[in-house]
């Protein structure tokens, strides 16, 4: 996943609170598209796309925080020093 870790992380923490959360009045689509899921009621194909949408830049922060902080050492790729 080194396209992950070429993204910025202000990049995907921007993408993740504007997209994550608009609109912001009445309430976020991602979590309306969440409570649908919860609820059994997501069936349309547009609900499914739009959590697609809503949820993707958020996964994407989530997956790489983790790989940032979860990584050791020895799974550090080393720079070729000729």
């Amino acid at each position: 996943m080194r396209w992950l870790d070429k993204i910025p992380l202000y990049v995907l923490v921007i993408a993740a609170l504007t997209l994550g959360l608009a609109p912001f009045v009445p309430q976020p689509h991602l979590l309306e598209k969440l409570r649908m899921l919860a609820a059994g009621t997501l069936s349309l194909p547009i609900d499914i796309f739009d959590l697609f949408l809503h949820g993707i830049p958020v996964v994407l922060l989530a997956l790489k925080l983790l790989r940032k902080y979860t990584r050791t050492p020895a799974s550090v790729p080393r720079e070729n020093n000729p």
